[in-house]
């Protein structure tokens, strides 16, 4: 949720802020097209750079994570690092794009290619059932899916009910937190930009500790074990 709620906020504040879809490809797809048909090179190639800077985001988070095999759980963490790194230099920075299209245009680029690595990590992470960046994907799921609720009433629904509620919070997160980045834009313009990044530390934070729990009582459950049945 905290992902979909970062990528739904970046969404809105990233548009109100640079004009550019952030989060996605699909818009950026057709405006590509459209400059190419009106033979604006430039504005195409600004596009095309986006699109790039998007699949780059999502090849780099893809490769850290498959390369540090060993290690899993902390090549998850420097994908997130770096998108908290690229939204708090967004929320310093940002503002200095004004009157500048080049620095306008890299800044949305640096958005782009920060959920695009995003996009990526969630996918791996669910196996390819989830993605946090748009909803396109996530509302042609929740049709399917409770299409085959409507008409398999014999069927074991407890799976199909679980990817249901998990469709509705991905939607529920994303919409909230495109609210929130519209409002919040609005009132402190890109310093916003570090609620995302704060959400994504509370995230890695929240892990960290989960993680440590789990195996302090991992290692406590073990030595109570051993101390009810001592060996021999």
């Amino acid at each position: 949720m905290m992902l979909g709620l970062t990528a739904g906020f970046v969404n809105a504040a990233g548009f109100l802020g640079f004009a550019v879809l952030t989060t996605n490809v699909t818009g950026h797809a057709a405006l590509f097209a459209e400059r190419v048909a009106l033979q604006d090179w430039k504005t195409a190639k600004v596009v095309a750079l986006w699109m790039v800077l998007f699949f780059a985001g999502a090849f780099i988070s893809s490769l850290i994570v498959s390369m540090a095999k060993k290690s899993q759980r902390s090549s998850y963490v420097i994908p997130v690092i770096v998108e908290i790194l690229i939204l708090a230099t967004t929320a310093l920075y940002g503002n200095l794009y004004q009157g500048n299209l080049l620095i306008k245009e890299l800044f949305a680029g640096s958005l782009l290619f920060a959920m695009g690595m995003q996009n990526s990590l969630v996918s791996i992470i669910s196996g390819s059932v989830v993605r946090t960046t748009h909803l396109t994907g996530t509302f042609t799921d929740l049709g399917i899916e409770l299409a085959q609720w409507v008409s398999n009433k014999k069927m074991e629904h407890n799976d199909l009910r679980s990817r249901i509620k998990l469709r509705l919070y991905i939607i529920c997160s994303f919409m909230a937190g495109a609210i929130s980045g519209a409002y919040l834009f609005r009132l402190w313009r890109f310093h916003s930009f570090f609620i995302p990044a704060c959400l994504l530390c509370l995230a890695l934070i929240y892990d960290v500790l989960r993680v440590k729990v789990k195996h302090y009582y991992h290692v406590k459950s073990a030595a109570f074990k051993k101390a009810i049945h001592p060996a021999g």
